[in-house]
């Protein structure tokens, strides 16, 4: 029950930071601004941002007093697939990784990861007892696996296409294509929000809904930023693209 009462005001706040996403740009990537105080190499903001994820993770894994069984080293599995990347791999495969992080934007994402990895963690670890093997044949589990696996590939494939993109260029911006572009402007988006429902679903938590929920928060927003800037930048931009979501968002 107190997992609850902890995790509903996380909740409440995501709903918050929705809203208030449509109206303020976080002010990094292409929307980064001058005067934003301190501020840090990108590289390393994405390390020191993504960190406590993977790491806090792996502490529960490692320190619970709970037995461990196969059904949550999967779940350890899928978490640290994506965290270990965008942690220690994505960072270094940034064509413009000199650009400087806000440390505010650094701090909020550290405070995030550590908020989110905790709850998720303590779900997954700690209060675990609907996780028995006979959870992989759950049809909650199966088709939170297959979401986590497509919107993983998406993902992947979104970032390497925008990455070869600025392979000559890496200040200038230009318009994607390929993948998942034929329908959307940031399909690399769209994965992440697919991982994470899928986590939700496979995981069937408070914690997994309010993670799966903080992403749609901070991505549909930003999403439809970038869809607006780049109909703003490029008369020639596909007109039948989306900014999310196809045919819909």
């Amino acid at each position: 029950m107190a997992q609850i009462w902890a995790i509903l005001p996380w909740l409440a706040l995501a709903v918050a930071a929705f809203i208030a996403l449509f109206f303020v740009n976080a002010p990094y990537g292409r929307f980064s601004q001058k005067n934003t105080g301190l501020a840090i190499n990108g590289r390393w903001a994405w390390v020191f941002m993504e960190s406590p994820a993977p790491l806090i993770m792996a502490g529960f894994f490692i320190f619970t007093s709970q037995p461990i069984n196969l059904t949550q080293i999967i779940f350890l599995i899928m978490w640290e697939s994506h965290y270990l990347h965008r942690t220690y791999i994505y960072p270094f495969t940034l064509r413009n990784s000199a650009r400087l992080f806000p440390a505010v934007i650094v701090a909020s994402g550290i405070f995030f990861n550590v908020v989110n990895a905790y709850i998720n963690g303590n779900s997954i670890f700690n209060h675990a007892a609907q996780y028995t093997l006979n959870w992989m044949g759950d049809i909650r589990f199966i088709t939170g696996a297959v979401l986590f696996v497509v919107g993983y590939a998406i993902n992947r494939h979104s970032d390497y296409l925008l990455y070869r993109l600025k392979e000559t260029s890496p200040e200038i911006y230009r318009v994607p294509y390929g993948g998942c572009f034929r329908w959307v402007s940031c399909p690399n988006y769209l994965g992440e929000i697919i991982i994470w429902v899928g986590w939700a679903t496979a995981t069937w938590s408070l914690a997994g809904l309010a993670f799966a929920v903080w992403t749609i928060a901070n991505l549909a927003p930003r999403a439809l930023a970038h869809h607006k800037w780049y109909r703003r930048q490029f008369v020639d931009y596909p007109p039948n693209r989306h900014a999310l979501i196809p045919g819909i968002f």
